[in-house]
C-alpha cells in the first residue's frame, strides 16, 4: 500500500482484480466490506462521503468480529463446512488489519504501560486496557490483553 492510498481506495482495488480474477471468496468478502462502509455512512449521516482509514479499521475489526463468533458457533454446533467458510473470510479480512503484536511485544508494552499510568493492584486493570487499547487499536486482542494484564497486576 502506497502512503497516498486509503485504506478504503485499496479494498476497492484489491476488490477489482479479485473480480477479474474470479477470486470469488475474496470479491464476496470485499463486497460485504464494501456494504458495510455504505451502510456506516448512512449511519454517521454522511452518505456520499467517505470513512477515515481509523472508522475503516473500525470496521474491519468488527467484521473480523463477527466472522471470529461464528466460527466459533458454527464449530460448537459440528459445522466444520460453515466454520471453514468463514475462516476463509476472515484471513481475508486480518490482510488490511495491522499485525497484531507478538507476546514479547505486549508484555513490554504492558509493563510500560502499568508503570506510566501508576497501577499497583487489579483495581487499576481498566486504566492499563484503555490506555493500550486506544493507543493500538486492532492490534491487540481484548480478551488476551485482559488476562495478561489481570496476571501482571496480581504480580504487582
Amino acid at each position: 500500500m502506497t502512503v497516498s492510498t486509503t485504506l478504503f481506495e485499496q479494498i476497492e482495488k484489491d476488490y477489482i482484480q479479485a473480480y477479474k480474477a474470479k477470486d470469488s471468496v475474496r470479491v464476496t468478502v470485499l463486497r460485504l466490506l464494501k456494504t458495510a462502509v455504505k451502510n456506516r455512512l448512512v449511519d454517521l449521516k454522511r452518505p456520499g462521503g467517505k470513512l477515515s482509514d481509523e472508522e475503516m479499521l473500525d470496521l474491519i475489526i468488527k467484521e473480523g468480529k463477527q466472522r471470529q463468533d461464528s466460527i466459533d458457533q458454527y464449530t460448537s454446533a459440528n459445522r466444520a463446512d460453515l466454520a471453514d467458510k468463514e475462516a476463509a473470510e476472515l484471513v481475508i479480512l486480518k490482510e488490511y488489519m495491522p499485525k497484531p503484536l507478538g507476546a514479547e511485544e505486549l508484555t513490554a508494552l504492558i509493563d510500560a504501560t502499568v508503570t506510566a499510568v501508576g497501577a499497583t493492584s487489579p483495581k487499576d486493570m481498566g486504566k492499563v486496557i484503555s490506555a493500550i487499547m486506544a493507543e493500538h487499536k486492532g492490534r491487540v486482542d481484548g480478551k488476551a490483553l485482559s488476562e495478561a494484564v489481570k496476571k501482571r497486576l496480581a504480580q504487582a
